[in-house]
């Protein structure tokens, strides 16, 4: 049996160290090992040990003033032994502005001021957090899902993404480089089976062979079906947008049921690090922002219906009748379209046969391990592509941004643009796109085009592409109005000569948020004109629902 992962807390104060621990032990004693220090050169040669032993470091809480090393010097240190757990330094009021310097220089995660009494209020809810974040990110050596497969096919990939972007922890063992995976295909094939790759073995005992996504969300009992026939509101997408009107919807009395296509989370769900959103200032990533909205939107009474796709919308009545892709119906008093948009697809000869083999469009997290120490290129320019340009970046040999236009400062948040500029192995190349692609079974070159004409041909095994996003409306299509792209117009932009929208039923105005059709609202990206950001796209789902309420209202 595994050992319970370790709290370790850093003081050099013995009163206080005491303390820490006593509060710390009642609240956690049961699943972590508490343990403590009273330097921080005890602190790291206790961390040495536990790393040599293999035993997982939960949570680091460390005291600011120390002598001889201070806390602010310790994490950064003990950064390097175990990189994924969670900082916290403890600082006295003085020192506050030495802890909001510690968010850059040590990249601690939270920091508390002295003294924390009652702990109920002070600490332990701060502290849950960050051992929740840890834990969604832990991977148990001993149990879980496994996923034996070859990394440059499409099947393998498409696994492997599904379960990523679920927030489904597994571990990948690929059979052309762990001698496991192989021993693993060989005991199969022993037992009389002739197993298509990837296999996903399940700790309880069973397995399956090339499994399709809704293979997947079967076997992992992911909710698929409607409990019900007709709800109050349908949610149709779970990104930022969607989750939000999902929470917001639910928690004031909705009968709510959110239907995603892929994963919740959408695009910023793939984000490695969001920097810029209100109430993080050390960031958190996508699979965070997700995991934190899904478990919101269930509690208030959400379904969460994935992967599911929409394929259609009626009117009957006071309901909008919902189609779903295995042909059922879902009836609503009023549908929200938060699908928001999927990137393009490369518009060069061979794109379409790469793609999963060296070719992908939007990068998730766990995409970057893969990596190690190779060339990576990265076509687009916002924030999407510089998010992840960041993150392969701590892994990969070389990063290469294609850019078409003149740089970044048009498409790209500040903060990103500046940390591009500060990591040596990302290089821009502006005025540049991809001509050609060239490989097999898997990518092999890419060609590029510059602003003369000239092309040069470069080795590539990895290419991640963020250009041109669109929305997914075409199962709107003839039900509300969109613009030439198939963004779906909405409120003002319904009335641009100030008249109702032909056909418009109600004695008023479309309200902010609604499309053509009384009762459907639209928020996100997939919104005409909307911004392009998490913040806009939070926003716009909370407001979607005090229209929602004023439309229920009237009928």
């Amino acid at each position: 049996m595994a050992l319970k992962p370790v709290i370790l807390t850093v003081d050099d104060d013995p009163e206080v160290l005491r303390a820490v621990e006593r509060d710390l032990r009642r609240k956690y004693g049961e699943e972590y090992r508490v343990m403590r220090a009273d330097s921080g050169a005890a602190a790291l040669e206790l961390l040495r040990a536990l790393v040599e032993r293999g035993d997982p470091v939960a949570l680091l809480v460390v005291d600011q003033r120390m002598p001889g090393m201070t806390g602010v010097e310790l994490l950064e240190r003990a950064m390097e032994l175990v990189p994924k757990a969670r900082r916290v330094l403890l600082t006295a009021y003085a020192d506050t502005d030495a802890a909001i310097d510690a968010i850059n220089q040590a990249r601690i995660h939270y920091y508390l001021k002295k003294p924390w009494d009652p702990p109920e209020l002070s600490l332990y809810p701060s502290l849950d957090d960050q051992l929740a974040d840890w834990q969604a990110g832990y991977r148990p050596p001993f149990e879980g899902i496994r996923v034996v497969g070859q990394r440059w096919t499409p099947e393998s990939h498409q696994v492997r993404d599904f379960l990523g972007r679920n927030l489904i922890p597994f571990q990948w063992l690929d059979v052309e480089a762990a001698e496991e995976a192989r021993a693993l295909v060989a005991s199969l094939e022993q037992s009389g089976e002739r197993p298509l790759l990837p296999v996903v073995l399940f700790p309880e005992g069973d397995h399956l062979s090339q499994p399709s996504p809704r293979d997947l969300a079967a076997r992992l009992r992911m909710p698929t079906h409607a409990e019900r026939l007709s709800y109050d509101l349908v949610v149709v997408g779970a990104g930022p947008a969607g989750l939000a009107a999902a929470v917001y919807g639910a928690s004031e009395g909705l009968r709510t049921v959110m239907i995603e296509r892929e994963a919740p989370g959408g695009q910023a769900g793939a984000s490695s690090n969001i920097e810029n959103y209100l109430g993080f200032p050390s960031g958190l990533t996508g699979a965070d922002l997700t995991r934190r909205g899904v478990a919101q939107a269930r509690k208030f009474g959400t379904e969460i219906l994935t992967p599911r796709d929409v394929t259609g919308v009626r009117v009957n009545s006071q309901y909008r009748i919902i189609t779903l892709d295995d042909g059922t119906e879902i009836s609503a008093r009023a549908v929200l379209v938060a699908t928001g948009l999927s990137w393009r697809k490369l518009d060069v000869p061979g794109a379409d046969r790469l793609t999963g083999a060296g070719i992908y469009y939007g990068a998730a997290v766990t995409d970057a391990g893969s990596c190690q120490n190779e060339d990576v290129y990265v076509v687009g320019a916002g924030n999407s592509a510089g998010q992840a340009a960041v993150a392969f970046a701590q892994y990969a040999r070389n990063v290469t941004m294609l850019v078409r236009g003149t740089g970044l400062e048009a498409t790209m948040s500040q903060y990103l643009i500046d940390q591009i500029a500060a990591r040596p192995n990302i290089t821009v190349l502006t005025r540049t796109r991809v001509a050609a692609v060239a490989g097999d079974s898997r990518l092999e070159a890419i060609t590029l085009e510059c602003a003369d004409g000239a092309h040069q041909t470069l080795p590539a095994t990895s290419l991640y592409v963020f250009i041109g996003a669109r929305p997914h409306t075409d199962w709107l299509d003839g039900a509300v109005r969109r613009d030439e792209r198939g963004f779906i117009l909405t409120g003002p932009d319904l009335m641009p000569g100030g008249e109702r929208p032909a056909g418009w039923p109600l004695d008023r105005d479309p309200y902010l948020l609604e499309a053509s059709l009384p009762g459907v609202f639209a928020a996100g990206d997939v919104r005409h004109q909307s911004v392009k950001r998490v913040a806009s796209a939070v926003g716009e789902g909370s407001i979607a629902i005090q229209f929602t309420h004023r439309y229920l209202a009237e009928t």
